[in-house]
């Protein structure tokens, strides 16, 4: 696959960061929340009955993925018992399994189920990130908590130097998201861009593409359901190209 690089003015990135390895590091031993902090290690101290028996990951997540992706995918933060057990965003638990399903049927994914770290996933020309990286009570971040993040989401958008679209998966994505693409120095349209489902902006070099989250609220109750979250990926994979 060929994959053209994409320039833009990134004057504002974090600097200091020199690599997603890198940036990954930092994320894993970060611990400016306090709130965060106590919440993600009591969860896995006390743990789910079902998962007694496991370890739990009880830090921060890091981004994955391929670092040469041309999609970059931006979730909200990890579950109490899903990432946060596994160690690795949207693994473990229902929305993951509805992403990583979508993911392999687009092409994105080598296979459809995400376990654990060591259960084979792999993604192609794709990298996960979220606006906050520890699981937050209720799933609700504080806006500080989101601000503590936001040089982490930056840095991913700094270094995934081929990056051609964005996937904001819900709201609170889609606005941290714009928020980014805005500190980064990039023209964001005026009126501000308005989520939803499959609406789609051009800012900079970037498509930026909403969907719905793919919580297990959300698609149980048919708000987001398959067959729009494929035609989500088409658009993608119209953007990016093959």
């Amino acid at each position: 696959m060929t994959r053209s690089a994409t320039t833009s003015d990134m004057s504002n990135a974090p600097a200091h960061f020199h690599s997603l390895d890198g940036v990954n590091a930092a994320i894993i031993t970060c611990t400016r929340c306090p709130r965060l902090v106590a919440y993600r290690e009591e969860v896995a101290r006390v743990k789910r009955r079902a998962f007694r028996e496991q370890a739990y990951w009880g830090r921060p997540l890091p981004g994955w993925g391929d670092p040469g992706a041309r999609l970059w995918i931006v979730g909200l933060a990890p579950a109490a018992h899903g990432g946060n057990r596994t160690g690795r965003v949207f693994t473990g638990d229902r929305s993951g399994d509805f992403l990583y399903a979508a993911l392999y049927r687009a092409g994105f994914a080598n296979q459809p189920l995400a376990t654990s770290l060591d259960d084979g996933l792999q993604l192609n020309d794709c990298y996960i990130s979220a606006a906050v990286r520890c699981a937050p009570p209720d799933n609700k971040p504080l806006p500080e908590e989101f601000e503590h993040c936001q040089p982490y989401l930056m840095a991913d958008l700094h270094l995934l130097r081929h990056m051609r679209a964005i996937l904001a998966l819900g709201k609170i994505a889609f606005d941290s998201t714009l928020r980014v693409l805005s500190d980064a120095g990039l023209s964001v349209p005026a009126p501000r861009p308005l989520f939803g489902h499959g609406l789609a902006y051009r800012i900079g070099p970037y498509e930026l593409i909403a969907s719905y989250h793919p919580s297990q609220r959300n698609t149980q109750t048919g708000l987001l359901t398959a067959g729009m979250m494929d035609r989500v990926m088409a658009q993608v994979r119209l953007e990016i190209g093959d």
